[in-house]
């Protein structure tokens, strides 16, 4: 069964009907249980349905105590607002395509590069030692990396002082704590912070050579490395 609901001081009903689709909501029919249609939901249905609903008011309201002036002008406002936010949200979804396609542009650059990424594992040959580095997300009183072969030895402690927040790319001459030259081999690098004799968090990154990009779950563009794994353009700490 239909109900009205009341609107302005005369007593006018108004459909149930009209105010179930201006609230988004459904009216469940009587004996069988079943539910009725549900009223689109679209910014422009929304808006429709809200101006019949004001001029609906606007007729049915009592000739000797007329809708307030300010209620109105607040009625009519909602509608630029409800018209507002469709066109708010199509612009968001425009912007967000595009940048996603300039992400994946840009990306497109730096394959063949080598860049700074979270890591711990280096690879030394000849003599040499692969690029690494570390973030700091604050300052600390001395930052230290710690050195490690494939058996878990520590073989090197490297002591890099004082440093400020941020991203510290470090070069280093694969040697031993008596000096020596390292073995081949890949090591695992781990980095210690201190603030006053406290922890500091440290991260360790690792070079490797970006050799393609792909698209991500979330839609990003993502970066595979030399290493094999996927890492996103804010995971890039620098670009060697």
């Amino acid at each position: 069964m239909t109900t009205n609901t009341t609107i302005g001081s005369n007593g006018t009903g108004v459909s149930q009907t009209l105010l179930d689709t201006m609230n988004g909501t459904n009216s469940a029919s009587g004996a069988t249980g079943s539910t009725g249609s549900t009223a689109g939901t679209s910014p422009a249905a929304l808006q429709q349905t809200f101006l019949q609903l004001l001029v609906t008011q606007l007729q049915n309201q009592d000739p000797t105590n007329p809708m307030d002036s300010s209620q109105m002008t607040s009625q009519l406002a909602q509608i630029s607002t409800v018209q507002g936010i469709g066109q708010l949200n199509a612009s968001l979804s425009s912007l967000s395509a595009q940048l996603t396609a300039g992400q994946t542009s840009q990306s497109a650059l730096l394959i063949g590069s080598t860049v700074l990424a979270p890591g711990d594992s280096i690879a030394v040959a000849s003599g040499k030692a692969g690029a690494f580095g570390v973030t700091l997300a604050n300052d600390v009183s001395d930052l230290q990396v710690v050195v490690k072969n494939s058996a878990g030895t520590i073989v090197n402690t490297i002591d890099l002082g004082k440093q400020s927040a941020g991203t510290i790319p470090v070069g280093w001459t694969p040697t031993d704590t008596s000096g020596n030259t390292l073995p081949d081999g890949t090591y695992t690098i781990t980095a210690t912070g201190t603030i006053n004799g406290q922890p500091a968090t440290a991260t360790t990154l690792t070079g490797q050579t970006v050799e393609s990009v792909v698209t991500q779950p979330d839609g990003s563009a993502g970066l595979v490395l030399s290493n094999g794994s996927t890492v996103g353009l804010t995971s890039v700490a620098a670009i060697l």
